[in-house]
């Protein structure tokens, strides 16, 4: 594998990133995606990520405070608010996974892909490096998300606010190292929020959904966080045994950690939420 052990002399860039790719074999890359300055974007993040730390602090306090707030009103509406909210996020996440899915399937198809695409910035182009960054910005957006939670006076859970401000906080540390393995990670988050943005924006048009749709979002996340921690197990066995696998051991730690807690998080909600309405309705 190449372009991955140089080093780099920039006073942001901890290590070398080749280039991308501004024209790949396997996708088309427009204009706006080969002008994007990755170096410099990604500089900007490694010296301000500490942002994501301080935007957390301010979105819990405002959570909480806007339900006390809350406490002894009538919930809004915000029909029309939500299915525009959720209709851009689900359209945003939907074209985000047509334009990073390339380079996955393009390095799956090559021999030892799978490791590839986890280890490796072989093949990464202008679209996915201007998706990612994208991605990484969106993750402070759908803080917005809790607004329509807190206002409409619906139940706020842990698993919501602390996914959050965890998978923006990692993003926005990590973007300046473009970690290899982002590319999977971006590439499932499109895909989960697509299908489940589009869930929240039917219902918010009144369009009945059938329930088992919900249980079907929540099983893809929780396949989510399994294949998470298995890109992280497999990143952290390839280093501990010597191989090649050009991620950073902090942010496999850090990254597993978060996986496996949202696993067990979300495992827990289904449980909860389906299986423990079956066996109430059962007895």
């Amino acid at each position: 594998m190449g372009g991955n052990t140089a080093t780099n002399t920039s006073a942001f860039v901890p290590f070398f990133v080749p280039p991308p790719d501004p024209n790949p074999s396997y996708l088309e890359v427009y204009p706006h995606e080969a002008n994007f300055e990755f170096d410099k974007w990604r500089g900007w993040m490694g010296q301000n990520w500490a942002i994501s730390l301080y935007a957390s602090l301010f979105y819990v306090c405002l959570i909480f405070s806007g339900r006390r707030w809350m406490r002894h009103r009538k919930p809004y509406n915000l029909r029309l608010p939500l299915l525009i909210w959720n209709f851009l996020l689900a359209s945003f996440s939907i074209y985000g996974f047509t334009r990073v899915f390339p380079e996955i399937r393009y390095l799956w198809g090559i021999n030892n892909g799978v490791h590839t695409s986890i280890c490796f910035r072989d093949a990464h182009n202008m679209a996915t490096v201007f998706w990612g960054w994208w991605c990484t910005l969106s993750k402070m957006v759908e803080l917005g998300d809790t607004f329509f939670i807190v206002f409409r006076k619906q139940p706020l859970i842990f698993l919501h606010w602390y996914h959050h401000i965890t998978v923006m906080t990692y993003c926005w540390f990590t973007y300046e190292e473009y970690d290899p393995a982002l590319k999977l990670f971006m590439g499932m988050n499109f895909f989960v929020h697509g299908i489940m943005y589009t869930y929240y924006a039917l219902r918010a048009a009144g369009i009945k959904v059938p329930r088992g749709f919900a249980m079907v979002i929540t099983t893809l996340q929780i396949a989510q966080m399994i294949a998470g921690v298995a890109i992280n197990i497999h990143s952290l066995r390839v280093k501990l045994n010597g191989g090649e696998c050009y991620r950073q051991s902090r942010d496999i730690f850090i990254a597993l950690a978060m996986y496996f807690s949202y696993f067990i998080l979300f495992a827990n909600f289904f449980i909860n939420v389906y299986l423990g309405k079956t066996k109430r309705k059962s007895s």
